[in-house]
């Protein structure tokens, strides 16, 4: 087994076009040969307790290959199929073009000459390098290659596409993952990201691509796009804004080590509002992410930096604004006398419900949506408002594409605010449109939680938690997935399980999707609940949704309708992980 695995390391090393992974790759293989020769013979390697570990990391990068699916790649960087390193960027790069090749020749009427592809990269390790890859093999492909002029922000790249006509888009980028890592994600010309049958057509086309040396990579003959691409997107963003409206809210912000600075400063001023106080510690790109674990605002501890300098500036500002490191999300915080230091972050539903009844007040028509895992509290603000609401599975490649769209949110921080610039989440209009929201409230001498108390008092208070449990193993969630729906649970919390779905099957509009939806019965004071368990797309953990919903009269009894919808939560959480049978920390 091990001299096979050295053998296929050996193959891949030959055809590897990167000096740094080949020298990497040459010294584990050198490594995994010198823990085959016995201790005794010179050379040897000394007894290592838990196994050869040389070995064992070539296993793991060679199991397999990274797959290429709705959410594109995403991985660890390293040598080996199933890391991320320039082989693999190689071949996902000729089997995206091989596939938009195929796309022109079937359609009817295509535009004569060669398509665009749109090419966006963040700061992250390798992603420049990723990038001139793709518009290398796209060029040599016989397609037109347009590289966006620095790392920007993906909502950029997202913009770009559409502006620009072309017929995809790249962004190399991993998003909120920890820095090790990076991504390959792809849209196709309206803007979206991609979704079946394209994923698996694309994933089609790189199996048949051969040796990297195979694939022409010229030199040279793409466009690198100049600053007026930056400036259309800039200029866009005036759109999700209503013409007069206040401008006044101050706000301290961090791009969390991302690419989000420059871009949501300038946007900020264009717009007219004062300038974000920025967290110097985390102002500038640093594919290190030195200050935090996880360069996710909803991480535990990612926040503090930004947090301590809200509590420190004066005069207080009335928002806490911070993008991830692609500029995608957005979180928002807001001053809170009843919380640790006077501030809390807001969760993805609270800021979703805000933004949704924000717009309803601007005007906003169109159907209004979110992913199933989201609050059904935005369901209700439309109806209210006689506008259209639609449900999709989780992720912007499906509520992208729901039609006559107005907004869309999901609760992991993902906001569209202008659906008709960009096809997709946009962490710098959401801040745009949280800084009105909070001015136009300022104004009226309230506050965001002002509004979500309203909001719980005219639909009933929607509480929202999720259970996330990161693995070490991914073969222990489908281990659990398989244990729910072999025994799915009759009661959570003391609620009755009234209805138990399993997603694969497909539910209602809905496509199959590895996902289980359980509906609570009401019982005490709780009117309703839901839980949706689901493997998450990007990163090895396994999460679980749950709101729970609870009817409250006066506002004087929001206090204690928040405490027992806690206790609720926590129970339900509880009751679930007992169920899942998984034992790694909660994170």
């Amino acid at each position: 087994m091990a001299n096979e695995l050295i053998t296929r390391a050996r193959a891949w090393l030959a055809e590897d076009p990167d000096p740094e992974t080949r020298a990497e790759l040459a010294a584990l293989i050198s490594e995994a040969e010198s823990e085959e020769r016995p201790a005794d013979v010179p050379g040897g390697a000394p007894d290592v307790p838990g196994g050869a570990p040389a070995t064992a990391e070539l296993a793991a990068r060679f199991s397999g290959t990274l797959q290429f699916g709705t959410a594109g790649l995403r991985g660890e960087m390293g040598a080996g199929p199933m890391r991320m390193n320039r082989t693999v960027v190689i071949r996902a790069a000729a089997g995206l073009a091989a596939y938009l090749r195929a796309q022109a020749r079937n359609a009817e009427g295509a535009a004569a000459g060669p398509g665009l592809v749109v090419i966006g990269y963040d700061a992250r390790h390798r992603s420049a390098d990723f990038a001139r890859d793709t518009a290398a093999v796209v060029t040599g492909a016989g397609l037109r290659a347009a590289l966006l002029p620095r790392p920007l922000p993906t909502p950029v790249l997202a913009f770009a596409i559409r502006h620009l006509g072309a017929v995809a888009g790249v962004a190399v980028t991993a998003s909120h993952n920890p820095p090790q890592d990076n991504g390959y994600k792809v849209y196709l010309g309206d803007g979206s990201q991609i979704v079946p049958p394209a994923d698996a057509a694309i994933a089609d086309e790189i199996a048949a691509v051969g040796a990297p040396a195979d694939v022409p990579r010229p030199a040279a003959g793409w466009e690198v796009l100049g600053e007026e691409i930056v400036a259309a997107y800039l200029a866009r963003t005036a759109a999700a804004l209503a013409p007069g409206s206040p401008r006044a809210a101050t706000a301290v912000y961090t791009p969390l080590h991302g690419v989000g600075q420059s871009v949501l400063t300038a946007a900020f001023a264009g717009a007219g509002f004062p300038a974000p106080v920025e967290v110097p510690e985390q102002a500038a790109p640093d594919p290190d992410f030195p200050t935090v674990a996880f360069p996710n605002p909803e991480e535990p501890g990612a926040m503090d930096l930004a947090l301590a300098r809200a509590r420190a500036t004066v005069p207080r500002p009335d928002l806490l604004i911070a993008n991830d490191p692609d500029a995608d999300r957005c979180a928002v915080g807001i001053p809170d006398p009843g919380a640790d230091g006077g501030w809390r972050m807001l969760r993805g539903d609270e800021l979703g419900a805000l933004l949704a009844h924000h717009l309803v007040r601007r005007g906003v028509r169109g159907t209004f949506a979110t992913s199933i895992v989201s609050s059904s509290l935005t369901g209700r603000i439309a109806e209210a408002a006689g506008l259209p609401f639609r449900e999709t599975l989780t992720g912007f490649k499906w509520l992208a594409r729901v039609p006559g769209l107005g907004f869309a949110y999901e609760e992991a921080l993902g906001y569209c605010v202008d659906p008709a610039g960009v096809r997709d989440k946009d962490g710098i209009t959401a801040a745009l449109c949280a800084a009105e929201l909070a001015a136009g409230l300022k104004a009226e001498g309230r506050t965001p939680a002002d509004v979500l108390d309203e909001l719980a008092l005219a639909h009933g208070l929607h509480a929202t938690d999720q259970l996330s449990v990161r693995v070490p193993d991914l073969s222990l969630i489908a281990g659990a997935m398989r244990r729910l729906r072999a025994r799915p649970p009759r009661e959570l919390a003391g609620l009755a399980v009234t209805r138990a779905e399993d997603l694969a099957e497909g539910a209602g509009e809905l496509p199959p999707t590895d996902g289980l939806r359980y509906t609570l019965g009401g019982g005490g004071e709780v009117s309703a609940a839901r839980v949706i368990v689901r493997p998450s797309g990007t990163e090895p953990k396994l999460k679980a949704y749950v709101e729970v919903v609870l009817p409250v009269s006066a506002r004087e009894d929001l206090p204690g309708a928040r405490a027992a919808a806690a206790a609720v939560l926590r129970r339900v959480s509880e009751d679930l992980r007992d169920a899942l049978g998984l034992v790694p920390p909660v994170g």
